[in-house]
């Protein structure tokens, strides 16, 4: 478990930007505490600073996870936000994609969100901007990349893909083994 260098934060907070804007400092300045990001394993880990701190207590072989795990480094050095960033990312959301009923399996089993199934997409969101999907119950069901702006959306086919698949709350089962 190390601190972040800088090309990583760097990396990650461009990352998370992407889908919560400008509300990347609401993660590390929070009422309940402070927080930080720590990598272990390639992996990073959004962590309390005074579970961190406890956490140095363990041998880096023993320690398992600590934290939530916000997505993991590639051998080629790329930051790839996994599904666990959900719950972190979703109250922050700038932009945001509804799914018709119908839709949320098909979205569930990892394929993009048609035109058909779109109910509702936030006002003036720029195309291939990162976006929360949620039902029309406004349950957060996953993340991905708008192909369409808004504007496009509006006077796109119904089998035109409108949302890009990128991670959704089906991957704890189809990846349980890769998560941690």
């Amino acid at each position: 478990m190390r601190p972040l260098t800088e090309d990583e934060t760097k990396s990650v907070f461009e990352k998370l930007t992407k889908y919560i804007g400008e509300n990347v400092k609401c993660l590390i300045d929070r009422a309940d505490g402070m927080y930080c990001f720590r990598l272990h394993k390639d992996r990073i880990y959004y962590v309390k600073e005074e579970i961190m701190r406890k956490a140095t207590n363990i041998g880096r072989e023993n320690l398992a996870s600590m934290g939530t795990c916000f997505g993991k480094f590639t051998k080629s050095g790329v930051f790839k936000l996994q599904i666990t960033a959900l719950d972190f990312l979703a109250p922050y959301a700038k932009y945001k994609v509804w799914v018709k009923p119908g839709s949320e399996q098909s979205f569930l089993y990892g394929n993009h969100v048609q035109k058909g199934g779109l109910g509702r997409i936030t006002d003036n969101t720029p195309q291939y901007q990162g976006v929360v999907v949620y039902s029309m119950s406004d349950c957060p069901l996953g993340f991905g990349a708008v192909a369409k702006s808004t504007q496009q959306c509006r006077h796109a086919d119904s089998s035109d893909i409108v949302c890009f698949h990128q991670a959704d709350i089906g991957e704890y089962l189809r990846n349980e083994d890769t998560l941690t």
